[in-house]
């Protein structure tokens, strides 16, 4: 529009100019009379013609009426009209265009009021059906859209509004595209921005999922202790009928503790005569060693040196004990 201003100013300045210069020359040649009639003549014609003149960019169509009924849709480019007959009530622009819209404090289907935002995408495919069809299509096709998602609203579940926003959103394109298809309106998509719901329902929800990963956290654990025991019992029948492969693996285990853990460790009797350690003598032993190996910082296969002098002081002790007879 101020593109089409612009050029009727620029054809009604350049009229003007030449009619006034050829007033001029009038007057020097005739006299006042046909000098001021040129140079009305001039004027008038100037303020037609730039009147007649119209230029639509690109993007716009311009809607005439003559004399009150519907004449044509011109545009894009360059093209005129009869002034005083015909008229252009509606420049319609034919790009995309947004529309915010929302819904506040809206009743769910199960009744939790929620605000709604959404965006509207849509474009005029028929600017005759826009401009004479409906009085504002921008304020119709807003209000469309606001209570198609009230409508939407109160028939889906919260649960299904929080979690499927792609099929609200397609639903929404689809009841305001119906509305607004007389009017010459297509609604490209439909985009739900926000879905906010009350502070203490949104605790609450909060809480709930809490509690379930928190249910879900002991059911895997449970299940990892259960499995965890099922190998362990596998691993018992393997040791069940290899005594000496679950002595090693107790000695193992006991070496493992006094290196990693503590110096001082108490056994029951009965464990250290399965493992046949010599009694508390091995034991000491044993301890002392790698007590005293660790204090010192040697390495591992010093421990293991340690450990095989233990395993002689349990022999020497053995062989020192009396024999009893049969």
């Amino acid at each position: 529009m101020k593109q089409n201003r612009s050029f009727a100013l620029l054809i009604f300045v350049v009229i003007l100019g030449l009619g006034a210069a050829l007033a001029y020359a009038r007057y020097r040649v005739a006299g006042n009379f046909e000098a001021g009639v040129i140079g009305v003549g001039a004027f008038v014609l100037a303020i037609v013609v730039s009147a007649a003149i119209q230029v639509a960019d690109q993007w716009d169509r311009a809607v005439i009426l003559r004399l009150g009924h519907f004449h044509a849709l011109k545009g894009p480019g360059l093209f005129f009209i009869i002034p005083v007959l015909d008229a252009i009530p509606y420049w319609i622009d034919t790009r995309v265009i947004t529309t915010g819209f929302k819904a506040e404090k809206t009743l769910t289907k199960d009744t939790v009021p929620v605000d709604v935002d959404a965006v509207l995408f849509w474009k005029v495919v028929d600017p005759k059906k826009a401009a004479l069809d409906v009085a504002d299509y921008q304020s119709a096709i807003s209000w469309a859209s606001q209570t198609a998602l009230r409508d939407v609203i109160g028939k889906t579940m919260l649960s299904d509004m929080l979690e499927g926003r792609d099929k609200i959103s397609t639903l929404l394109q689809k009841i305001i595209d119906e509305r607004t298809e007389p009017w010459g309106i297509n609604v490209i998509s439909v985009e739900v921005k926000d879905v906010l719901i009350p502070a203490g329902l949104e605790d609450a929800m909060s809480m709930q999922a809490q509690a379930e990963r928190e249910r879900q956290a002991r059911v895997i654990l449970g299940d990892a202790e259960r499995q965890i025991a099922e190998k362990f019992a596998e691993a018992g029948k393997s040791y069940e009928h290899n005594p000496i492969a679950f002595h090693l693996r107790a000695m193992n285990m006991l070496y493992e503790g006094l290196k990693e853990n503590s110096t001082i460790v108490i056994v029951p009797s009965t464990a250290v005569e399965s493992m046949q350690l010599g009694g508390l003598a091995g034991m000491t032993a044993l301890t002392m060693g790698l007590g005293q190996d660790r204090t010192n910082g040697h390495k591992e296969g010093e421990i293991k040196k340690q450990m095989e002098d233990a395993v002689r002081v349990k022999e020497i002790l053995n062989s020192t004990e009396p024999k009893t007879s049969p």
